[in-house]
This record gives C-alpha cells, sequence and structure tokens, in this order.
C-alpha cells in the first residue's frame, strides 16, 4: 500500500484488528519511508453474478427488481417487512455463494419460488403463475395440489 504521506511504495503493518463484528479488519500501518502512521480498512468485495435473461440478454444483477417482484407477489399477505428482507438476503446470499460470474435468471427464480413458498403460499401460486406462465386454471390447480401434497409431507 502506497503511503498516503510520502506516496512512498513500502509500509508495514503493525496491528491488525477485527472491526465491525468481524466483518472488517482495522489495519495500523507505517511508512518504512517517511515513518508517518495511518489506519486502513479491509472488508470482502463480494460482487453479485450477472444475470443471463431466457432470450440470452446479459445484465447486471438488480436487487430492487428482485425485491419489487417479491412485495408484488407479498401484497395484501401477512408477511412483515422483516420476513421479506430475510428472504432477499438469503437469495443475494445464495447467488454470492455459487461464485459464478454468470447465472441464468431461472435460477434466480427459483430461489424467490423456494423463499415465497416458505412465507406464504398465496404469494407463491402468485408468483409461480407469473413466472410459469399459467395459461389457464387447470395449472393453477395442478400447482395448489402440488403445494399441499409438499406441506402435507413437511407436516
Amino acid at each position: 500500500m502506497h503511503c498516503p504521506f510520502c506516496s512512498a511504495d513500502d509500509t508495514k503493518v503493525i496491528d491488525s484488528r477485527l472491526v465491525a463484528d468481524g466483518d472488517q479488519v482495522r489495519r495500523r500501518r507505517e511508512c518504512t519511508s517517511c515513518g508517518e502512521r495511518f489506519t486502513t480498512f479491509e472488508t470482502a468485495e463480494l460482487v453479485l453474478p450477472r444475470i443471463i435473461k431466457s432470450d440470452g440478454v446479459r445484465q447486471p444483477f438488480d436487487e430492487e427488481k428482485l425485491r419489487s417482484g417479491m412485495m408484488h407477489s407479498l401484497q395484501k399477505r401477512p408477511v412483515s417487512i422483516e420476513k421479506i428482507d430475510e428472504a432477499v438476503n438469503r437469495i443475494l446470499h445464495r447467488l454470492r455463494a455459487t461464485g459464478e460470474r454468470e447465472v441464468k435468471s431461472r435460477m434466480v427464480g427459483e430461489m424467490v419460488m423456494d423463499e415465497l413458498k416458505q412465507l406464504d403460499s398465496v404469494a407463491y401460486v402468485r408468483f409461480a403463475s407469473v413466472y410459469r406462465s399459467f395459461q389457464d386454471i387447470s395449472e393453477f390447480r395442478t400447482e395448489i395440489e402440488k403445494l399441499e401434497r409438499d406441506n402435507k409431507a413437511a407436516s
């Protein structure tokens, strides 16, 4: 790291400590040229992958789009904002954990459906109907029956 005082290339770390609940490292440094001391902070850079849409177009991940899609499905449902935030954060964590630079939008959609299924079954069916482009009432019926079977199996 360059010294902010004299721009020398060589600095040494004299002390390191975890801060911000272990999410950051505080390093106390000393310039070997001018002797000045300064502090740096180090955090992990966690990048979300780009999204590959079904038509092949690639675009940056948009957390707001994810959140608004979930909020739209959960409209007028008894689910707290805290629960929605937790679900969004779990999806973000799963996306970062893939380690991939790009993921298919289908994968993100499946993650959203997994979270909505846990939060609220009505919101899940709402999202699934749009996401999977249900064409008639029988597709709704099939999805609801599958959801009921899954709920019984989990009980």
